[in-house]
């Protein structure tokens, strides 16, 4: 397996680590329920270095990112970021990732650990035009600062005036001493916060300095477990459960983020289709009426014991204490209120769709 700089620091903190795409990761340190109530009440502090990440230049990396992602690059300003998908051919998504416009012809991509070789050799694929291509994912850390007391965590170590960084925007400052950090304004949590991205050799400083500037104001340093609940709260899609090659954004609820109207893309016609005539299964949130705690790949079932769907997500909300979920579900069952049933071992428990997210 391979291991984030900061792997150290995970096992002296006590951290209970796990093979997580190919990398030992931290899973919980104080435990899932702590650290969820931290990152939404207090702060959490990730380290998701893991990501990949992609440097695409020259005049003709614009094309190949309209290309092969469903938004629409050219929208983006300078400092700006893009939520957004890369496509097959089938309108299938290959990967969520977000693009970051550094300048004119110089673009940052950030993709999932799971999928880093995939992506790479994808995009390669589909660069028949010459831009600039480097794969920075092996040099670089990254630590996720999350939750409503993160903004005045982070002031403590930096000039930069953080209330300036708008959502899904980012600036470059020094931060605990370090040059040129990147601070971005994302989050996966749903909390608020702040993305930090370093070379691998000032992770632990960085690391070490936003635990002791957060120490007095409760921050935590948080797992993988902690993560996934918060960003099922939110309602969130997670690559490999929601998202897949054989999923396209318009089914999981992401049209928001496919702009047809931008030219020619992969999977283009399939995604036009879609948006015009309907899909045949549709991504649905829904809370367990029932006792019990939903999983990924349970079936959904109405209430005529016909299998309606599949659940991609599902957990024990620490906010509203009890069985959440995310499911694909046949359309005429996805308008919020329907009545469904989720099949957990030999019992299929009441559930009704819900609109996300969910806190």
């Amino acid at each position: 397996m391979k291991k984030t700089v900061l792997n150290q620091n995970h096992v002296n903190l006590g951290a209970k680590m796990v093979d997580f795409a190919g990398f030992e990761m931290p899973v919980q340190y104080s435990g899932i329920t702590l650290e969820h109530f931290a990152v939404r009440e207090k702060a959490g502090l990730f380290d998701v270095s893991h990501m990949g990440e992609f440097s695409i230049k020259g005049e003709n990396a614009l094309p190949l990112l309209q290309k092969i992602t469903s938004n629409d690059v050219s929208q983006l300003i300078d400092g700006g970021i893009q939520y957004s998908t890369l496509l097959n051919e089938n309108g299938g998504v290959v990967d969520d990732l977000l693009v970051y416009k550094i300048k004119d012809h110089d673009y940052f991509l950030v993709v999932n650990a799971s999928n880093i070789e995939k992506d790479w050799n994808w995009i390669s694929q589909n660069n028949t035009d010459g831009a600039v291509m480097q794969n920075l994912s092996d040099d670089i850390s990254l630590l996720a600062l999350q939750g409503p007391k993160a903004q005045q965590i982070l002031q403590k170590l930096t000039r930069v005036r953080l209330a300036d960084i708008s959502y899904y925007h980012f600036t470059r400052g020094t931060v605990a001493g370090i040059d040129e950090v990147c601070i971005s304004n994302t989050g996966y949590t749903g909390a608020g916060g702040f993305e930090l991205y370093v070379p691998n050799s000032q992770a632990v400083h960085l690391w070490e300095k936003l635990l002791e500037a957060g120490k007095d104001e409760g921050l935590i340093p948080c797992g993988l477990a902690s993560r996934d609940t918060l960003r099922l709260e939110k309602g969130f899609c997670l690559y490999g459960n929601e998202l897949s090659d054989d999923t396209t954004p318009i089914e999981a609820g992401l049209g928001w983020i496919t702009k047809t109207g931008k030219g020619d893309f992969l999977g283009k016609e399939k995604i036009l289709n879609q948006k015009n005539n309907g899909v045949s299964r549709k991504l649905v949130g829904f809370e367990l009426l029932d006792r019990g705690i939903p999983r990924h790949g349970y079936q959904v079932f109405n209430s005529e014991g016909s299998c309606i769907g599949e659940v991609t997500s599902g957990t024990m909300s620490p906010i509203k204490k009890s069985g959440i979920g995310i499911a694909y579900v046949k359309p005429e069952y996805a308008r919020a209120g329907s009545e469904i049933f989720i099949g957990i071992r030999d019992k299929k428990l009441k559930a009704q769709t819900v609109k996300m997210p969910f806190v």
